[in-house]
């Protein structure tokens, strides 16, 4: 059993015992350390009520898992609106739409069926900060309780945002509903038996897509592995290819990831989804002259965002690993799009988090401007493959070592150490970005270049430089 405590929220595996796994113990100290810190985050006059949404994926432990989070929740004293099954994005749009103090989703991601997890929203629908969640980590070790009397309790009320969501994402200026309507698109979904198959087929119905469903009873049974990676698609894949589709589409068990498959079958590639996107977006806003095309993803993202904005006229910029650094820098250099490698789009003209909605409408809209196969569009974008890799030590302490002495052997180089440690080779276009594990003595290794080889002797040379860094001295 598992229980990951972290500034990004509560993530385990369901069962177990009290501080070794998702328990039900476990889950009501951290939903009471959160509206212990929302008070203090936000304090109101007295009188005055709090509110907070909480939203869950179709897990089948999310039922079990709301009931006690909006139970706890209430015993705060604070009023609940629950949105029942929703994506993160819905959720996040909820607070947003309903003026709530903060949120609570229930969703483990792409972990498989077993975990569970809650992330906190603050009032703007997006991830506590690094010291919000530190602080609601603090809170619950002190197991200072105090829980409201009987006069005091909140209430509970249900709301369905997801068409209120769709609303404000077919909104958006450069969603063309008509275009993708006239385009006439016939799609095949997969959506992982959770929540993408309640709000992604009324999305492609309400812009005239044809939408062949594939896993889309939301009852949280994975049909396969959850993250939406090429070799848990096969069969979406096959079913493009059968149904002459002119693409697929995947999504994860809350929604806020989007990976495309070709009308050949073939990935379109998820570092890729949040490109063409953006390729999009810069050139709908160069066309109306717009300045300060400015875009961000993380340091761990592909290469080619940095190269479609350039050849926009725009900057770009990298971030630390994570969706909330992400939106911070983006907030910071004014971003007009951003996200992370993962299939995670970013677009705050509607809200900073990542949108699977968003990315599929803005998708469309661009593929029926071009008025190209799916394939086709991918061949316009800059090349280049990712490998991922790791070192595993035996010393934890060895970690900062390798990191130090790698900025060392490569200063010539263009180096970055924002998140780890990121070593760039201008020249060669190529990059490999080091970092440490938070939780075990590792240290992940991703790597870019033109090709898949490329990429993988990149990772395997820098891995031989740290062997020689661990053996020094000995």
């Amino acid at each position: 059993m598992t229980l990951i405590k972290s500034i990004s929220g509560i993530r385990g595996t369901v069962g177990g015992n009290p501080g070794g796994a998702l328990t039900p113990v476990d889950i009501v100290k951290f939903t009471y350390a959160y509206c212990s810190e929302l008070r203090r985050r936000r304090p109101k006059q007295a009188g005055e009520r709090y509110t907070v949404v909480v939203g869950r994926d179709a897990r089948i432990s999310g039922e079990m898992v709301e009931d006690l989070v909006c139970g706890t929740i209430a015993a705060c004293g604070v009023d609940v609106i629950k949105a029942g099954l929703a994506s993160t994005p819905t959720t996040e749009m909820a607070v947003i739409l309903s003026g709530a103090d903060g949120g609570i989703i229930l969703t483990a991601s792409h972990n498989p069926r077993q975990w569970n997890a809650l992330k906190l929203l603050n009032e703007k629908g997006e991830f506590l900060n690094a010291a919000e969640g530190q602080a609601v980590l603090d809170c619950a070790e002190s197991r200072d309780f105090e829980f409201a009397d009987i006069d005091s309790i909140g209430t509970i009320a249900e709301e369905d945002f997801t068409d209120r969501h769709l609303d404000e994402v077919l909104k958006l200026k450069y969603v063309d509903v008509e275009a993708v309507r006239a385009a006439g698109f016939k799609v095949v979904l997969d959506a992982v038996n959770s929540v993408g198959g309640i709000i992604m087929p009324r999305l492609l119905q309400r812009m005239g897509v044809e939408c062949v469903c594939v896993n889309c009873n939301p009852d949280g049974n994975f049909a396969h592995n959850p993250e939406p990676l090429p070799q848990n698609l096969v069969e979406l894949s096959e079913k493009v290819v059968s149904e002459k589709a002119d693409f697929g589409i995947s999504v994860d068990p809350d929604v806020d990831r989007l990976a495309l498959i070709c009308e050949n079958g073939e990935p379109f590639v998820e570092e890729y989804t949040l490109v063409s996107v953006a390729d999009y977006i810069l050139e709908c806003a160069e066309a109306e002259g717009i300045g300060d095309l400015v875009t961000v993803s993380n340091l761990s993202s592909s290469r080619a965002l940095r190269d479609v904005t350039e050849a926009h006229g725009g900057k770009y910029y990298a971030s630390a690993v994570g969706e909330v650094n992400v939106t911070t820098l983006m907030r910071e250099k004014g971003a007009i799009i951003g996200g992370e490698g993962n299939g995670g789009v970013i677009y705050p003209a509607i809200h900073a988090g990542r949108d699977a909605m968003v990315g599929v409408a803005l998708f469309l809209s661009n593929l029926a401007h071009k008025k190209m196969k799916v394939s086709a569009l991918k061949k316009t974008y800059p090349e280049y493959h990712i490998a991922k890799n790791r070192i595993e030590l035996s010393d934890k302490s060895l970690i900062d070592k390798i990191l130090n002495r790698l900025q060392e052997i490569f200063a010539d180089q263009d180096v970055n150490t924002v998140d780890g440690v990121k070593i760039s080779f201008e020249d060669k276009r190529e990059w490999v970005h080091l970092r440490k594990s938070n939780t075990e003595p590792i240290i992940r290794i991703y790597s870019e270049a033109k090709t898949v080889e490329r990429a993988v002797a990149l990772g395997n040379e820098v891995i031989e430089v740290a062997r020689g860094i661990i053996n020094e001295g000995a």
